[in-house]
């Protein structure tokens, strides 16, 4: 745990030395959330469960952009976008959409999934392996399309 936990607090103090205060601000974001969690459930988080608090920050900020650009609020969505930005730089390395596809493809062959009724398996395979490293209703949506071709 202690290595996100420390990039966290190096970028926490890198930000407030060169006085970056929208970094600043988002870093102190990502900080309450997992203080907020650790409070929660009593426990201290493992380097996993910080992970899925950081990929919980990010689906909600895609979901405020949506909103936003809905809404015509383009200035908004910009802010949401910039924090994204600040978040993925403490997630492991994105997937490719291929590495996606062919993790999509083994699941799909493991779990034997032949129909949509089979996308609970398949995504409960995938989602401990792509937490952090890929946007799940991306991935949700590759699945269907995979499944429903058939």
């Amino acid at each position: 745990m202690d290595s996100l936990q420390n990039r966290i607090r190096e970028a926490m103090k890198a930000a407030m030395k060169g006085g970056d205060k929208k970094r600043l601000a988002v870093i102190r974001l990502i900080m309450a959330a997992v203080k907020q969690r650790e409070v929660d459930d009593r426990i201290v988080l493992t380097e996993q469960q910080m992970i899925e608090v950081l990929d919980k920050m990010l689906k909600q900020r895609r979901e405020s952009i949506r909103q936003y650009r809905d809404a015509g609020r383009e200035d908004l969505a910009e802010i949401e976008a910039a924090e994204i930005l600040v978040i993925q730089e403490f997630l492991p390395q994105p997937l490719s959409d291929d590495e996606i596809d062919a993790m999509i493809r083994e699941a799909i062959t493991q779990t034997g999934a032949a129909s949509i009724k089979d996308m609970g398996k398949v995504m409960g395979l995938l989602k401990p392996k792509m937490q952090g490293r890929a946007d799940m209703s991306v991935v949700s949506g590759k699945i269907k399309a995979v499944l429903a071709a058939g």
